[in-house]
C-alpha cells in the first residue's frame, strides 16, 4: 500500500484538487453563465500563498506550519472573493459567448501582470515555496475535507432559495426577471463563489507544486477546466467531481498505454502530447451525444425509483 501511496499519491491529490477547480466552474454555470475564469482566480490565490509563505510568513527552520497554510487560504479566498466582486458586476451583464471571452480576457491579463511583475517572479515565478507535509500524499488531509463541505453546502445551496433563483435563471433568466429574480444579483453572488473557491484551491497547490508561475493561470487551464464540467456533467455538482477525477487521471492513462510498446511511433507520441487535443474532441462529442454530462440528475432519480421499488418488494 505504501508503494502505491508513492506512486500515485501526487496524482491523488490532483484528482482532488482539479475536482475542487470544476466546481468552482460549475457554480457560475448554476446561473447558466459559461465563466472560464478560475485559472485566473486559481493563480491569483496560488501568488498570494507563494508571497506569503516565501516573505511575510517565512520560517527560519524549514518547515511550514498548517495553520499559516489555513490562514494563507483564508486570505487567497477574500482576496480572489473582493475580486470576483469587482470584476462580477460589469462582466456578469454579458451572455454567452461575450461572457466566455471577458472572462479569458481576464484570465489572459492577470497572467500578463503576473509576468511583469517583481513580486511575482516574473516569467520565471516563485520557487521554493515552504512544504507543510512531508509528503505529496498528506496533503489529503487538507484537498480532501474542502472537496467533501464543498459539496455538502452546494448541496444545500441548490436546496435553499439562493441555489433555486440561479437554477430558475439558468432554464430561463427572462422568466425569472419576470418574476422579480435579480439576476444579475444572483449570478454575481455565484461568479463570486466560485472565485472564492478557486483562489482556496490556487493556495493549496503553490505549496503542493512548489513552485507558482504564469503557466498555472491559462488559457489552456481554462480548457481543461471546461472539460471536467461539460464532460462530467453541468446539471449537477457530482458531475464536476467525477469529471475532474477522471480527466486529471486520463492523461496518466494515455501515457501509461503510450508506453506500454508495440504502438506506432505516432501515435504513442500523440497519446503523451495531444492531451488538449483529445480534450477538444471530448468536449465536441460530448455535447453532440452527452449534452448534459455523464452524470445527469435523471441518473439519481432512476437511482432512487430503484430503491423504492427493492424496498416495497423486501
Amino acid at each position: 500500500m505504501s508503494d502505491f501511496f508513492n506512486t500515485y499519491g501526487s496524482l491523488i491529490v490532483l484528482m482532488v484538487l482539479y475536482s475542487l477547480l470544476g466546481l468552482s466552474l460549475y457554480l457560475p454555470l448554476m446561473a447558466g453563465q459559461l465563466s472560464l475564469a478560475s485559472p485566473g482566480f486559481y493563480a491569483l490565490g496560488g501568488y498570494i500563498a507563494a508571497i506569503l509563505s516565501t516573505t511575510v510568513f517565512r520560517q527560519p527552520n524549514g518547515t511550514f506550519p498548517i495553520r499559516l497554510l489555513l490562514l494563507e487560504m483564508l486570505i487567497s479566498g477574500v482576496v480572489s472573493g473582493l475580486l470576483g466582486l469587482l470584476v462580477g458586476f460589469p462582466v456578469l451583464r454579458l451572455r454567452g459567448i461575450y461572457l466566455a471571452i471577458a472572462t479569458i480576457a481576464f484570465v489572459e491579463v492577470l497572467r500578463v501582470i503576473a509576468l511583469n511583475l517583481e513580486i511575482t517572479g516574473g516569467a520565471i515565478g516563485i520557487p521554493g515555496i515552504p512544504q507543510p507535509f512531508a509528503s505529496q500524499i498528506e496533503y489529503l488531509w487538507i484537498a480532501l475535507p474542502l472537496l467533501i463541505i464543498t459539496m455538502i453546502l452546494i448541496y444545500r445551496l441548490e436546496r435553499v432559495r439562493v441555489g433555486k433563483a440561479l437554477i430558475a435563471i439558468r432554464e430561463d433568466e427572462l422568466a425569472a426577471s419576470s418574476m422579480g429574480i435579480n439576476s444579475t444579483h444572483y449570478k454575481v453572488i455565484a461568479f463570486t463563489l466560485g472565485a472564492i473557491l478557486a483562489g482556496m484551491v490556487g493556495a493549496i497547490s503553490a505549496h503542493f507544486f512548489n513552485t507558482w508561475n504564469t503557466r498555472q493561470g491559462t488559457f489552456e487551464a481554462s480548457i481543461i477546466f471546461l472539460t471536467f464540467v461539460l464532460i462530467g456533467g453541468s446539471r449537477t455538482f457530482l458531475g464536476s467531481v467525477v469529471g475532474g477525477m477522471v480527466f486529471t487521471a486520463l492523461p496518466e492513462v494515455l501515457r501509461g498505454l503510450a508506453d506500454t510498446g508495440g504502438l506506432p511511433t505516432w501515435l504513442a507520441q500523440f497519446l503523451r502530447d495531444g492531451r488538449l487535443i483529445i480534450f477538444g474532441f471530448l468536449i465536441v462529442f460530448g455535447t453532440i451525444f452527452f449534452p448534459q454530462g455523464l452524470v445527469t440528475p435523471k441518473i439519481f432519480k432512476r437511482f432512487s425509483k430503484v430503491r423504492t421499488k427493492v424496498k416495497n418488494n423486501s
